[in-house]
């Protein structure tokens, strides 16, 4: 897993965010949503389909339908959110050779990379949406980052997922 995110994941996470933070099984319009978290509205269906598939997600369409969490924000964590979008996220390829590592053993740095993308994992899986929506969470943006919704953008460098020294336990 690489330590940046897609623009679909990066709009997703917004996307769910925005749904967290939304009233208890209140329906969100794609119009809303996208004006909340500056995300383009013609982007949305595709990312909300795959949130709908991964079962993050409930739609009604409709005039007055809209999307809704399907479960509890607290029992959904980050690394579902964007492995929804993006897939697995365990890297298959060897770092050094692009291929998998070689019948004979594994490559030198197979354990560090290993151990740092399980990291990574762990950190994003122990994030949950409540957690993340409600903004005090051990892993917040990067204070010198505000993106134009006045959230950190969610791609980026490894920095993002420093614990936020400000916090407890961070």
């Amino acid at each position: 897993m690489r330590p940046d995110l897609t623009k679909r994941a990066d709009y997703a996470i917004r996307a769910m965010i925005t749904l967290a933070r939304s009233g208890d099984g209140e329906l969100l319009s794609a119009r809303r949503i996208a004006s909340e978290m500056d995300i383009p509205v013609r982007f949305l269906p595709q990312v909300m389909s795959d949130l709908g598939r991964a079962g993050l997600v409930r739609s009604t369409p409709g005039r007055n339908g809209g999307h809704r969490l399907a479960r509890d924000p607290a029992r959904i964590d980050l690394l579902e959110i964007i492995e929804a979008i993006e897939g697995e996220s365990r890297r298959r390829t060897c770092v050094l050779r692009g291929g998998p590592c070689n019948a004979a053993g594994q490559c030198d740095v197979h354990a560090v990379f290993f151990a740092a993308q399980e990291a990574l994992r762990d950190a994003l899986a122990s994030a949950d949406l409540a957690m993340v929506a409600r903004g005090n969470g051990r892993f917040g943006p990067h204070p010198t980052d505000p993106g134009p919704s006045g959230l950190a953008p969610l791609t980026g460098g490894p920095d993002r997922l420093r614990p936020d020294p400000a916090q407890p336990g961070g």
